[in-house]
């Protein structure tokens, strides 16, 4: 079956820039946002939602989207930030940062998920799934999602107990396992759940 054919603009006439975040869930290391402005009728058969692409092929399409976007920026929010603010305003933060940090003005922004809190008076339309449906969210997330991961392999050299190199600092098993065992990083979001009961009971 093949992937839905996505689109390249939402208006036609106006310069869209497409949002999204990586690192959400992650227990340990920023939330990492993209903004993204593709030249009108940008088309790349290869370009999905990060999460359907291999990691080769998220590393293959960033040099791709960075030379031939218009404009693009990759913003990280820290873990301390987050703790501060919360996840879900962390990465409304971390979106807005990034639209900012554009050397073109957008007219309308695509923001991937079904809410966004802007810092600017730009209209924007949340799109759900919106990396698999609209070019520039995809590259947005693809662009989001290397850059965080590449933060996350470096920060492994840190504290490599963690296996931050394999899980970029998702839940794991393992993880959880290092956590129980080393207690946590600088690099932690204290404001989750770093334990999951039942691991908790398993090494106790």
């Amino acid at each position: 079956m093949s992937k839905q054919q996505l689109l390249s603009c939402f208006h036609k006439n106006k310069v869209e820039a497409g949002c999204d975040e990586a690192g959400r869930g992650c227990l340990a290391g920023p939330v990492f946002a993209a903004a993204v402005i593709l030249p009108s009728g940008f088309e790349n058969e290869l370009l999905n939602d990060s999460k359907q692409l291999s990691e080769k092929k998220r590393y293959e399409l960033r040099p791709l989207i960075e030379e031939q976007a218009l404009a693009w920026a990759v913003v990280a929010v820290d873990n301390r930030e987050i703790d501060e603010v919360n996840i879900l305003n962390a990465s409304f933060l971390a979106m807005n940062r990034a639209v900012q940090k554009l050397k073109i003005e957008p007219e309308h922004l695509l923001i991937d998920g079904n809410r966004f809190r802007p810092q600017t008076k730009i209209p924007f339309t949340c799109v759900v799934k919106g990396d698999g449906r609209f070019y520039s969210i995809a590259a947005a997330s693809v662009l989001a999602k290397t850059y965080r991961d590449d933060f996350m392999l470096q920060i492994h050299q840190e504290f490599p107990s963690y296996n931050w190199d394999q899980n970029k600092g998702y839940p794991t098993k393992k993880h959880r396992a290092a956590i129980k065992e080393f207690g946590p990083t600088k690099y932690h979001r204290m404001s989750f759940r770093l334990l999951d009961e039942q691991l908790e009971l398993d090494f106790e």
